[in-house]
């Protein structure tokens, strides 16, 4: 299979390493040039909780821009940040019939459907990832921390596709337990719970998650985002894993917080390196959402125009 790698940061080189890693694959990986010259000369690897990988230089290729990838796609991973999806689908469109399967890996919620509206239902699968990477260094990647395997399914909810059967079991052999689900908006519903319960806090107040939840001040804002984004996710005619938010918060608290105590937030990360955040595609979006079908949303609105000030503040440094 033959891979495009579009936005090769930490989970792009990690998911493209591992997948070249197992020699059946090529990855071509688009990237910063910057980075390029470093990655060729030390090569592309991933250390962590899931094991060691290398990818062999033979079976990778990076370029700086789509417009010098050559040859056709199985599959297009879109593993940019949420802000940037409309310039990832515009860009991978040029390539025409040349990207057979285009995944959006993103985190957030609005990807999918973009990349559905340029390729169609047929050629569009989405995925959720639940797992911390970190760039050490320029072609070295930690995997930190995991909650669950990747998902991945249809743009539509319904059949699952081959493609995103075939998909999860080449991500999974590659060493990333991975499986193939009917509705992938759910899961990445599941995801926007956690993300928005966790990130945009601890990004703010500058801790982990773990320290969110030993106070109460903290968990009484967290059970506020949790009532919110569970109420937009039911107007917007989408399901969770759980019933309501009740019951979600007592598996939030019992075992999702405990299995990733010490993570420190990625929006928390992308501050203190003064750059953008994805605060647009989590409780931005509730906020946006919960405006456009009625809803009071007024923690999500705070904690998005905080994180909003706070990039400010930061990338004007």
């Amino acid at each position: 299979m033959k891979f495009l790698v579009y936005g090769a940061g930490a989970l792009g080189q990690a998911v493209g390493c591992m997948l070249a890693a197992q020699g059946d694959h090529h990855v071509d990986f688009i990237l910063r040039e910057r980075f390029i010259d470093s990655i060729l000369a030390n090569g592309l690897k991933v250390t962590g909780i899931l094991g060691k990988f290398c990818a062999p230089l033979q079976n990778c290729t990076f370029l700086p821009t789509v417009d010098r990838a050559q040859g056709v796609y199985d599959y297009v991973l879109i593993t940019t940040k949420a802000y940037d999806t409309e310039t990832a689908v515009r860009d991978i469109a040029s390539l025409g019939d040349r990207a057979i399967r285009i995944v959006s890996m993103q985190n957030g919620c609005g990807n999918v459907e973009l990349v559905e509206q340029q390729f169609g239902p047929e050629k569009s699968l989405g995925a959720r990832v639940i797992t911390g990477f970190e760039i050490m260094r320029t072609g070295m990647i930690a995997i930190t921390v995991t909650a669950d395997a990747i998902h991945v399914g249809a743009s539509r909810r319904g059949e699952i596709p081959e493609s995103a059967i075939e998909l999860a079991a080449m991500i999974a052999h590659a060493g990333h337990p991975a499986l193939a689900v009917t509705d992938i908006h759910q899961s990445l519903f599941a995801k926007l719970l956690y993300n928005c319960s966790l990130n945009p806090l601890g990004a703010i107040l500058g801790v982990h998650y773990g320290a969110l939840v030993e106070h109460a001040e903290t968990r009484e804002l967290m059970n506020r985002v949790i009532n919110e984004t569970f109420a937009v996710i039911t107007a917007l005619g989408g399901t969770t894993p759980w019933p309501d938010a009740d019951t979600y918060r007592q598996v939030f608290y019992d075992k999702l917080v405990p299995a990733t105590y010490n993570h420190r937030p990625s929006m928390l990360q992308d501050l203190e390196n003064g750059k953008r955040t994805e605060v647009d595609a989590l409780v931005g979006y509730v906020s946006r959402q919960g405006k456009r079908h009625g809803l009071s949303t007024g923690t999500c609105d705070v904690l998005a125009a905080l994180v909003k000030f706070k990039e400010s503040q930061e990338r004007g440094r």
